[in-house]
């Protein structure tokens, strides 16, 4: 009886999944068709793919893209959960009452749109002779306000005892930091990095305004530039997409359990 009553929450939550997954699937499908067929709404598998993947090698920087994709992403993502590590560490296990008056301030920052900070950003990183390059990428993000808190919230489930004992020890904060800190919020990393990576990869519209080099482009830049086209090749466009959401996906799937004890604050 009780197994008869949950069938109707296992049809919910399978109708659910589907419904989730069929936006994945379709992009997959839509990679492999050509564009004919992907503007009449073909669900089924083609035989286009390599034709697709052809045409878009040939029309777009694929390698280049991604090489700059991958290059801004880790390295923002590295520098950026050092720095908010480091932040939050300090704002809780160091923490008085004028940290916490810094720290309000810190997180009325993330009520400040990106846009309104683009104009002067765009302004100082041109000033700067930083056009084109990683580091008119990643500067800007290289900390916020959201991965601060994040690190801060988690670092109260972290042992002070623990801490104190390495006092004693003889062991420097330095060495606390890297020793022990770093190990045992090592779920909150993992959380940190999935976000910071994906937020990275994902950027669009910051790029745009400072990478005016096409060589200088990313992912979404590129996907960006054929749907712009006069004359839009859907299997070829969905085939950009799919090489664009694939790194993506494996951090996600790779990370995901690590993922979801940082985000709930677990520490081990």
């Amino acid at each position: 009886m009780i197994q008869r009553r949950l069938i109707p929450a296992y049809i919910f939550l399978i109708i659910i999944s589907f419904l989730s997954v069929f936006p994945l699937l379709w992009m997959i499908s839509a990679a492999t068709n050509t564009s004919l067929d992907v503007a009449r709404g073909k669900i089924m598998f083609g035989t286009y793919a390599m034709q697709n993947f052809k045409n878009l090698i040939a029309s777009q920087n694929l390698a280049g893209a991604m090489g700059n994709s991958f290059l801004y992403a880790i390295v923002q993502t590295v520098i950026s959960m050092f720095v908010c590590s480091l932040a939050g560490f300090g704002f809780e296990l160091y923490h008085d009452k004028n940290k916490d008056r810094l720290f309000s301030i810190l997180l009325l920052a993330m009520m400040v749109p990106q846009v309104a900070t683009m104009v002067p950003l765009f302004k100082m990183m041109s000033r700067a002779g930083l056009l084109n390059s990683v580091w008119a990428f990643i500067l800007p993000s290289i900390s916020t306000p959201f991965l601060i808190m994040m690190f801060r919230q988690n670092s109260r489930n972290f042992p002070n005892d623990l801490m104190q004992a390495a006092r004693i020890d003889g062991l420097s904060e330095t060495g606390i930091f890297f020793r022990m800190y770093v190990p045992i919020m090592k779920s909150t990393y993992a959380a940190a990095a999935v976000i910071t990576f994906m937020n990275a990869w994902n950027a669009y519209l910051w790029p745009k305004v400072v990478m005016t080099d096409n060589r200088a482009q990313t992912m979404p830049m590129l996907i960006a530039n054929i749907a712009s086209g006069y004359s839009i090749d859907y299997g070829m466009l969905m085939m950009g997409v799919l090489f664009c959401s694939i790194p993506t996906m494996i951090v996600f799937f790779v990370l995901q359990k690590q993922f979801a004890e940082g985000i709930t604050g677990a520490v081990k």
